[in-house]
């Protein structure tokens, strides 16, 4: 008799179990159905299956979350899922639509914005608020408050977000953009610093992320960051004014008309590197990878000056004399030259 109470009660529990399966494999093969034939649906970056899953249902595409979180977990797509735009379809199965946001042919819909090296955090902004498929969470926040949004401890946002085009779904916030990009700067700068040379003029990496921004606006030539680079740390060694241009026009910001003028490098600064001494407080613009390496890696030189030549490259020069001569012969027109 106990026997047969257990064979019949392992019978119910199969039947209960074949009955589930079946329901579930109909549950996650049926139609959508949800009300219009697409909706749009956006998946912010990072964001995990349980997340995805609640926000389908919120939006009334799934009847509920947990089903399709099961589903995602049980077929091992928990860490697929690929941020983007979707545009979903009332006859898709649930199955369909794992299959359309996770993996290599996720049907996604991507914007992207591009951060330019060189830039400084004012162009950065109004790149950001002029951007039609990004949430304007910054656009009514001072500078100081955009750093306490992204829990960053400095005195300025300057330099301190990477210039590279950034990826996103459409509706993503800018304070997401920022975080990826300062997160980047973070990274990098600290990959550099790590492979820094010895005997540089600057105590930490935030002191090379200034001098890079410097070298970053002083030249594009490739062959000549290296010994702007060197440059600016042997004049910072000998205790010598920096007198760099870029300095003076971000001190002049929206005041600068492309005409650098000689009273314009007596105005009262602490970024005016012709009337204060060291490095300005804070960076001036984006260095690119380039030019962190060149501030943490400069050329062995012993050179203190350089002029441009009027072709995109400088002369150095080691010597005062030396360098007056070159700026007599390239840019005494002009009126400029270290």
């Amino acid at each position: 008799m106990a026997r047969r109470r257990v064979l019949t009660a392992l019978g119910a529990l199969a039947a209960c179990a074949v009955v589930a399966a079946a329901w579930l494999v109909w549950s996650v093969l049926r139609p959508l159905d949800f009300p219009g034939e697409v909706h749009e649906f956006d998946i912010d970056r990072g964001a995990s299956l349980r997340a995805v899953a609640r926000g389908l249902h919120a939006a009334g595409v799934l009847p509920d979350a947990w089903r399709f979180e099961l589903l995602g977990r049980a077929l091992g797509r928990e860490s697929d899922l690929r941020a983007g735009s979707y545009l979903l379809e009332a006859r898709w199965s649930a199955l369909d639509l794992l299959n359309a946001i996770s993996g290599d042919a996720a049907q996604v819909r991507m914007d992207r914005i591009a951060l330019v090296e060189g830039w400084n955090f004012r162009q950065v902004r109004a790149a950001l608020n002029a951007h039609p498929s990004l949430q304007h969470e910054t656009a009514q926040l001072t500078d100081a408050e955009v750093l306490r949004r992204l829990g960053i401890e400095r005195p300025s946002p300057e330099g301190l977000f990477f210039p590279d085009t950034y990826h996103f779904a459409k509706g993503t916030s800018d304070l997401s953009v920022l975080r990826r990009a300062a997160l980047r700067m973070q990274a990098i700068l600290a990959e550099h610093w790590a492979q820094r040379h010895g005997n540089l003029a600057v105590d930490d990496p935030y002191q090379a992320l200034i001098l890079a921004s410097i070298v970053e606006k002083e030249t594009g030539r490739e062959a000549d960051r290296a010994l702007v680079a060197a440059v600016l740390h042997n004049r910072l060694r000998k205790g010598m004014r920096l007198q760099v241009d870029p300095t003076v026009i971000y001190a002049l910001g929206e005041r600068f008309d492309g005409n650098l003028r000689k009273k314009d490098l007596e105005v009262d600064s602490p970024y005016n590197t012709y009337v204060r001494a060291g490095l300005p407080p804070t960076p001036i613009a984006m260095p690119g990878s380039a030019s962190l390496a060149a501030a943490m890696q400069p050329a062995p030189s012993s050179a203190l000056y350089f002029v441009a030549r009027g072709d995109g490259s400088s002369h150095f020069s080691d010597s005062l004399s030396e360098h007056n001569r070159a700026v007599t012969k390239y840019q005494r027109q002009s009126g400029s030259g270290r």
